[in-house]
């Protein structure tokens, strides 16, 4: 197949000093195109500010960054949702709970009838001022996609930060102590896996047992699920690849791996994204390239009151190899 340039980039803000550009070594690919179904996920990015600062962060999200969503595209959202009878509301970040619209806009979500997940770093949990938002979150049945890279303070820590992973404990045990991840309590909480540096996660299963016999003996913590997601050579990550000598190999490692099987259930196929300005990509890391929706001009959330983008073509790179890779990858973990 011949290698092929595919979207128009937008403009990227708070890029880090010093940071790797990722998107001249992924925009020229051979990955094969996609076409879009219908939308059953409208995910969400309420800004780039969080309490944390991880190493594998694709968004490169802070305590500095100031990006936020204005309470004028955040009133677009639920509106959306309807017109277009979209069942899943998936809100990430940065930490999607420092945003102050948070609270009102999960409210209007769960009073139209859509699901809510909120993609929690658990330690925002601790943070002063978010004292009643695990009980806000049970409260609506809020179903929360927790970040967990290991089950060992060490790995945690030496990726997240000091003290990241006894807060992610704490913040797992609160959890459970509403009801989270207990069977028949319909209070679901999913952990999230990611690799400590440039290798495909392991099988998804496997792992799962691993993480419930580890939290379980050693903390009584009790999840539903484990989604083990691949790294994606973006932004931060990608540009740490780019300072070790290691970003060839690692978009070797991918494409080697490449498992066509898992075009079917990728999930910019069936998925939104939409930044903290409303503008609209194929998935969260086009966003963060700056890649948006193929069309004549950028689409606004706003642009989805009227629009079908059922059949439309996906924008591609090198770096949908992460998703298509092994086991395959998405928000929702393995393919």
């Amino acid at each position: 197949m011949l290698a092929v340039r595919r979207g128009k980039r937008l403009r990227i803000v708070g890029r880090e000093e010093g940071m790797h550009d990722t998107l001249p070594l992924l925009e020229i690919t051979d990955f094969p195109p996609l076409q879009r179904e219908k939308i059953d996920t409208l995910q969400v990015n309420l800004g780039y500010r969080c309490n944390q600062r991880c190493l594998h962060c694709h968004v490169n999200a802070g305590p500095t960054r100031t990006e936020m969503m204005s309470a004028e595209t955040l009133a677009q959202i639920v509106p959306v949702l309807q017109a277009r009878g979209i069942a899943t509301l998936d809100l990430t970040g940065g930490a999607p709970e420092l945003h102050t619209g948070f609270c009102q806009l999960v409210d209007d979500a769960c009073a139209a009838g859509v699901r809510v997940m909120d993609r929690c770093n658990l330690t925002i949990l601790s943070e002063p001022g978010q004292e009643e938002l695990a009980s806000f979150l049970a409260s609506r049945r809020v179903e929360v996609v927790a970040s967990l890279p290991c089950y060992s303070a060490t790995n945690v820590d030496a990726q997240r930060g000091d003290g990241v992973f006894a807060r992610s404990i704490a913040g797992l045990q609160q959890l459970n102590h509403l009801g989270y991840g207990h069977e028949g309590s319909g209070l679901l909480l999913n952990l999230v896996y990611n690799p400590q540096g440039p290798s495909l996660p392991p099988a998804q299963l496997a792992l799962e047992a691993d993480y419930r016999r580890e939290l379980r003996s050693h903390f009584g913590v009790e999840f539903n699920q484990l989604f083990a997601l691949t790294n994606m050579p973006i932004n931060r990550f990608g540009s740490t690849l780019i300072s070790r000598g290691q970003f060839s190999a690692y978009m070797t490692l991918l494409k080697e791996n490449f498992c066509s099987a898992n075009l079917q259930q990728v999930m910019c196929r069936s998925l939104v994204s939409v930044d903290w300005q409303g503008y609209l990509y194929d998935c969260d890391f086009n966003q963060q390239l700056g890649l948006p929706l193929p069309a004549p001009r950028p689409l606004h959330l706003r642009d989805l009151l009227t629009a079908d983008l059922q059949g439309n073509d996906v924008c591609v790179g090198d770096h949908c190899y992460g998703c298509a890779a092994g086991q395959g990858s998405s928000c929702g973990g393995a393919l």
